[in-house]
């Protein structure tokens, strides 16, 4: 009843098909034009003009605090599309520009301010002054005259210096921050809707609250906030300027000179300098000149350098010092932004800062702090970050003859410890690390007082992570300064400086030294439990540790290491540590390994992380932990131990039993272990080599029951028996192939796919599918008569309740008469080496091909019982598909010179096309190859049955 698979393949020959070319081909690129007409809309001023030709005596700032400035008729008359889009160019090329001033090894003060705010906080009440805005002059200011317009602004600005303002109390940090970026919005909002003079008075006003040091924890905060807002104020007032160098005919260029600049801004921007110049107080006037020191691009080239040694100047003039270096900081980091090259004022900047340092100890500064309740080792910590920022600028690409005489003034003022710190923070590691034993002898005749010692060390040690000492000092180095950290009592401090140098402990030296270092943090650490309060130190350290050390052999062979571990006490923080150890296992180990210290070691972390998992754990986390330990499982290896191996397996199972992938890759390996032991021990103790393959066999069929996911349980005991039936397992392979069959009526109609609910049957079909290509060539149990998994498993397909409309029962059918057709062959299309399939078996037996040909009657009657049931109006389209389906699996697997099976394959082709709902282009298709295989030799009676086949048209 089958077709002769032999005759098939002897006429299947390629044939060459010209290609035909088109326009159309799915490498050439595709070009699409667009059009698009863009409309920009620019708000103009409503205030009312005046006559630029009046005779009348005007003061210079009335363009600015007039509604109608210069900008304001600029853009009235510019193409506002031409000024937008010219204007938006020039700012992305100028951003570009002014963003490569500096190197990329400069950093920027943005890496720093979120660290400042985080660290300096107070839980103390802040004040703040808001400005409460002027009713005078509200009403009939359209009439006014130009005269008095401009006195009525200069009457706002002045009513709001002398106190047009409404104090605000008992404000809390997060309610000061808040406050800070209302203010920082109005003066957007000020600015977007045209009130310059309103976005002034914010500006000042913001300024004069860096006077104020009556919380004086939080002045670094409050500084960083401040500057925020006086930052946006000066991008505002640029971009202002710049565009009115913009007009519909030129673009201003990148590098501009003020040749380049318009008079109208100019006269804008002097307006500015003029205004400002007009603040009373000192600390106000500075900083907003200073926020917009880059306008002085447009009215001369010395602008800037004359305007900067002039600001230094001003400082000067301010009496406190902490306020004195955070307003020279500012100074010099706007300096840095627009004039870079301007060396001299920035080291003016830093020895005027060496002169005025000594104030800090005066009367004035303890007498505040005696108000403030503020003890000196809480006060000098407010200086680093100004001071390290300048420093860092007057060190960037400096000579080494400035720092070296940057150092030398520093050791005149007795080596102060906070003035060295800085100096370390801020000048480049090279520098520092080639004079380590300098800065040790220093740090050694340092005054304590407000500044201890182990925080220098831990400056120098920072260096030290970033660049290498002379060779010949890097022990000498070591040796001083653990002296100094060793004798710490403060848990805290003594971590935060020993989580530094164990860096460069692992980076110059050797286990034994790294060793040392491990137990006596471990000394310092474990008294009154006090790894509790540190343990992101102690996870630095570990990956310190665990970076330098790749050779894990080497790694646990230091004594301390896994006492060290036993410190994280807390579950999330020692199982995060693990994670972080077998990262780096993976990461770095390129060879298998038994090596049992690392076996031991590694086998205690996985245990660690797979006891962390509960009912709690996510999804994510289980596979990350499954991932890890499978990494480890796979770098394991005996060799040619096998059963050493299948022992590590055994014990990595008991281990891991609640992480289902893992599982699964234990049950893989020991099928590759089971593969593998054939493979090299064929010939040789073949009575041993079966008795393990059957034990990695009995592994396998007692671990697949523990898993949860059905369609895994149902593909590994399709693929174990199949490792059992290439180990010539035959009776075992038999127990899988029984357990996958009576496992397939538990499957699920639903299953969840990566958190989604989906139908079931299209992956039971992928599995039957490959269920039957292993079932051709699984011998038949002498016991068990012919064909019997055959026979069970139609019988669990047709109990199985399926879906309503489903048509999958009979796709399922159809790939088994595929089987049954490869069963009748007298030679299967593939073997097992050392199997006798059923072709050898029965080798072509009457009753076994009998036995066939009735399972095929069978299978085929509930395919068109199937049909039948299809006969309704909305079916018709299915059964005009099934139907073609199985036609053509008779057309490929069957011997149409049986009558009966001739006269269904017609019945089916009329079935398909019976209501018209068959795919006419693949109906011809099909006929013309019916009838080119006609033309083959023994393939005669295809011709009469193409004749029986027509085709219907649509009409």
């Amino acid at each position: 009843m089958a077709l002769n698979y032999k005759a098939e393949f002897a006429s299947c020959r390629l044939e060459a098909v010209p290609l035909e070319f088109g326009d159309y081909h799915p490498l050439k690129p595709i070009t699409v034009t667009e059009s698009k007409t863009k409309k920009v809309n620019r708000k103009g001023s409503t205030s009312s003009t005046s006559s630029s030709s009046s005779s009348s005596v005007v003061d210079p700032l009335s363009s600015v605090l007039d509604g109608t400035d210069p900008l304001s008729m600029f853009a009235a008359t510019a193409d506002p599309v031409a000024l937008a889009a010219a204007t938006d160019s020039s700012r992305r090329k100028r951003d570009r520009d002014d963003n490569s001033v500096v190197g990329s090894d400069f950093e920027p003060w943005a890496n720093k301010r979120g660290e400042i705010l985080a660290r300096y906080t107070t839980t103390e009440k802040l004040s703040i002054n808001l400005f409460m805005g002027s009713e005078k002059g509200k009403a009939g200011t359209a009439t006014l005259a130009m005269s008095e317009k401009v006195r009525t602004r200069l009457e706002e600005l002045d009513d709001f210096e002398e106190g047009s303002q409404k104090e605000l109390l008992n404000l809390t940090q997060q309610d000061y921050v808040n406050r800070i970026e209302e203010l920082n919005q109005s003066l957007k909002d000020a600015w977007a809707s045209d009130q310059k003079v309103k976005a002034l008075k914010i500006v000042i006003q913001c300024s004069k609250l860096l006077s104020d040091t009556s919380v004086i924890q939080f002045y670094p905060s409050k500084f960083v906030l401040i500057t925020d807002i006086l930052d946006t104020f000066g991008k505002l007032v640029y971009e202002r300027i710049f565009s009115m160098c913009v007009d519909n005919r030129s673009v201003l260029p990148d590098h501009f000179s003020p040749e380049n600049a318009n008079d109208t801004a100019k006269e804008t921007c002097l307006n500015w300098f003029f205004k400002i110049a007009s603040i009373r107080e000192l600390i106000p006037r500075f900083y907003v000149e200073a926020s917009i020191l880059k306008c002085n691009k447009f009215l001369s080239k010395t602008g800037i350098s004359e305007c900067l040694p002039r600001l230094t100047c001003m400082i000067r003039g301010i009496g406190d010092p902490l306020v004195s270096v955070y307003a020279r900081a500012y100074l010099c980091r706007v300096g840095m932004e627009v004039a870079p090259h301007l060396k001299e004022t920035l080291n003016k900047n830093f020895f005027d800062f060496l002169l005025t340092f000594k104030q800090i100890h005066g009367d004035t500064v303890q007498n505040q702090l005696v108000v403030q309740g503020v003890e000196l080792p809480s006060y000098l910590p407010l200086y680093p970050p100004a001071m390290d920022w300048i420093f860092q600028c007057i060190s960037y690409h400096a000579p080494e003859a400035l720092l070296t005489e940057m150092m030398e003034r520093c050791k005149k003022l007795g080596n102060n410890a906070l003035l060295l710190n800085s100096v370390m923070s801020a000048f480049r590691a090279e520098f520092i690390a080639t004079r380590s034993m300098d800065f040790i002898g220093m740090i050694k005749e340092c005054d304590e007082s407000g500044f201890p010692k182990h925080l220098l060390f831990r400056s120098l040690g920072l260096n030290l992570a970033l660049a290498d000492p002379p060779e010949s000092d890097r022990l000498q180095i070591l040796n001083e300064a653990w002296k100094v950290i060793t004798k710490l009592k403060n848990p805290q401090d003594y971590i935060n400086c020993a989580e530094v140098w164990v860096e460069y402990t692992c980076k110059h030296f050797t286990k034994r030294e790294v060793n040392t270092v491990l137990a006596d943090v471990i000394k310092h650490m474990t008294p009154d439990r006090a790894f509790e309060d540190s343990y992101p130190q102690l996870q630095l350290i570990i990956k310190k540790v665990i970076a330098h050390f790749h050779d894990f052999s080497v790694l646990f062979s230091v004594e301390k290491f896994l006492p060290f571990l036993d410190m994280f006490q807390k579950e999330s923080v020692r199982v995060e540590v693990c994670k972080c150890i077998m990262d780096a296992f993976i990461k770095h180990q390129q060879e298998p390994t038994k090596d049992p210290v690392i076996l031991n070691a590694l086998l205690h972390v996985c245990k660690t992380m797979h006891d962390s998992v509960n009912a709690l754990t996510l999804e994510d986390e289980k596979r990350m932990l499954s991932y890890l330990i499978n990494g480890f499982i796979k770098m394991v290896s005996f060799g040619r131990d096998f059963e050493q191996q299948l022992s590590f397996y055994v014990e990595s199972r008991s281990m891991f039993c609640n992480l289902e992938p893992v599982l699964v890759q234990l049950i893989h390996s020991v099928n590759r272990l089971a593969m593998e032991t054939r493979k090299l021990m064929k010939g040789n103790h073949s009575r041993k080599t079966a008795a393990f393959v059957r034990a990695c066999v009995a592994y396998c069929f007692i671990t697949i029951p523990s898993l949860a996911g059905i369609f895994t349980r149902l593909n590994l005991y399709l693929h174990s028996g199949q490792v059992a039936l290439a180990n010539q397992c035959l009776s075992q392979a038999d127990a899988f192939f029984k357990a996958a069959i009576s496992l397939i009526p538990e499957v699920p109609k639903m299953i969840n796919i990566d958190g989604k609910m989906r139908p079931s049957e299209s992956f039971l079909l992928e599995f039957l599918c490959n269920f039957f290509s292993t079932l051709l060539i699984v011998p038949d149990h002498p016991e068990h008569g012919v064909l019997f998994l055959v026979r069970e498993l139609l019988n669990v397909i047709q109990d199985y309740t399926w879906e309503d409309n489903s048509d999958e029962k009979i796709r399922i059918y159809t790939c088994v008469l595929h089987l049954l057709s490869a069963m009748s062959q007298e030679t299967y299309l593939y073997h097992i080496d050392k199997v006798d399939s059923n072709d050898s078996l029965y080798g072509g037996d009457s009753k076994f091909l009998a036995e066939n040909n009735k399972l095929c009657e069978t299978v085929m009657a509930q395919i068109l019982e199937h049909l039948k049931t299809l006969a309704k109006d909305e079916a018709l389209k299915r059964q005009s598909s099934l139907g073609l389906s199985f036609f053509n699996s008779i057309l490929a697997h069957g011997d149409l010179r049986n009558n009966k099976l001739n006269q269904l394959s017609v019945n089916l082709w009329h079935l398909a096309q019976r209501h018209g709902c068959a795919d006419t282009r693949t109906m011809v298709k099909t006929l013309e190859y019916i009838k080119k295989q006609s033309k083959q030799p023994d393939m005669t009676h295809l011709t009469e049955l193409a004749l029986r086949l027509p085709l219907q048209t649509r009409t």
